[in-house]
């Protein structure tokens, strides 16, 4: 009988949980206690779930190993997946140090892979107590994901997971870790730092690559763009505009002369500014049945137009939108550079994901679009 494939499946239960708040990320006690309090929920887990549901056909030669409750356990038994828990958290809130301790126990069980929810503070956990001693892949669950480590979106992660189980040939490579100083995210700026490497299946339609940062000699052209939509929303004084996160986007902004929140949502209406650093809750609220439109980038390298930094723009607010109101922008640069890749749609929603897949057009220029395939 041939060995069953081992599985160590961990969750951060608060990654994420100050996204949807715009408090631009999780670290810290002080910062859930807050996100908990405002009422945020924990997305972290049923990330997981929806990443372990992948796996319903390959039950026969899996064994999974996890840790108890939030942690892990909870996501294995609503996926429907037996496991054996081996590690107990001391405390109901857990902390970075409850996440290697976690970590430390599973790679006791002699893994083939360690499927794991967080974001890059997650990933900076594993790094630093596993001492690349297993095989990792991460299920995107954080507010800032700069590391290799993760797939494209959950669904991703279980699809090479399952492809791992069924004993199919997979690559292996070594995924930087990255992660950013949140107090600095929080001022508007990106201090991503270098932390080391991890061993991630190589899958490369599944896995994301490193955010690119900074700004080339495509300057000229996000300044056609800024201009292209700063007319565009001139001439249209009745709708709101939401302005998502991103150097195009604040391009925009510096061209109507609005005050702009580069890592988070602002909302403008007439060419000028009505809520600044909103909240899922306080969009929704705002916008209403009020004509709306909502303006939002690609991240460079990875390609994703939502769930990167944005899960402000919640699934209720974007299923009230419509996929036609959105306008998605970006220089031809930055298409070319995905090498191909679709645009990602990880809205935490698989049926709006669905329904927003397809030929997205992306506006490239001044009057100037092209129609990219997104899924």
């Amino acid at each position: 009988m041939s060995r069953a494939f081992r599985l160590g499946v961990l969750v951060n239960p608060f990654a994420g949980i100050g996204g949807a708040l715009a408090l631009k990320g999780s670290d810290g006690a002080e910062i859930r206690e807050k996100a908990l309090s405002m009422g945020a929920a924990q997305e972290a887990p049923r990330k997981m779930t929806k990443a372990l549901r992948q796996l319903e056909d390959q039950t026969a030669n899996l064994k999974l190993f996890t840790a108890a409750g939030a942690m892990g356990e909870d996501s294995c038994h609503a996926a429907g997946l037996s496991c054996e828990v081996v590690y107990h958290p001391d405390a109901e809130q857990t902390e970075a140090h409850h996440s290697e301790e976690a970590a430390t126990a599973l790679s006791q069980q002699d893994l083939d892979l360690l499927l794991f929810a967080g974001g890059d503070g997650t990933a900076r956990n594993l790094y630093r107590c596993l001492n690349n001693a297993v095989v990792v892949l991460g299920v995107p669950a954080g507010c800032k994901i700069h590391s290799g480590v993760y797939a494209v979106t959950p669904s991703a992660a279980g699809k090479v997971t399952a492809m791992m189980v069924a004993g199919e040939l997979v690559s292996e490579f070594d995924a930087e870790v990255r992660d950013i100083d949140e107090e600095a995210f929080r001022e508007g700026k990106v201090l991503a730092r270098h932390f080391g490497e991890m061993r991630v299946p190589r899958q490369l339609e599944y896995i994301q690559a490193v955010k690119m940062g900074g700004k080339e000699h495509e300057e000229l052209v996000e300044d056609d763009i800024a201009e292209y939509l700063a007319q565009m929303i001139t001439e249209d004084p009745d709708s709101y505009y939401v302005m998502g996160s991103g150097s195009t986007v604040a391009s925009i902004m510096a061209q109507l002369d609005v005050p702009n929140t580069l890592l988070g949502v602002d909302v403008i209406k007439n060419g000028e500014l009505v809520a600044s650093d909103v909240t899922a809750s306080t969009l929704v609220e705002l916008t209403g049945d009020s004509p709306t439109k909502l303006v939002v980038t690609v991240i460079g390298g990875q390609g994703h137009v939502f769930g990167r930094g944005n899960q402000q723009l919640s699934p209720s607010f974007l299923k009230t939108l419509g996929k036609h109101n959105i306008l998605i922008v970006a220089t031809k640069q930055k298409l070319q550079a995905l090498d191909g890749k679709p645009l990602r749609l990880d809205t935490g929603d698989e049926t709006l994901d669905a329904a927003l897949a397809g030929s997205l057009t992306v506006i490239t220029g001044y009057e100037d679009k092209v129609i990219y395939p997104a899924q």
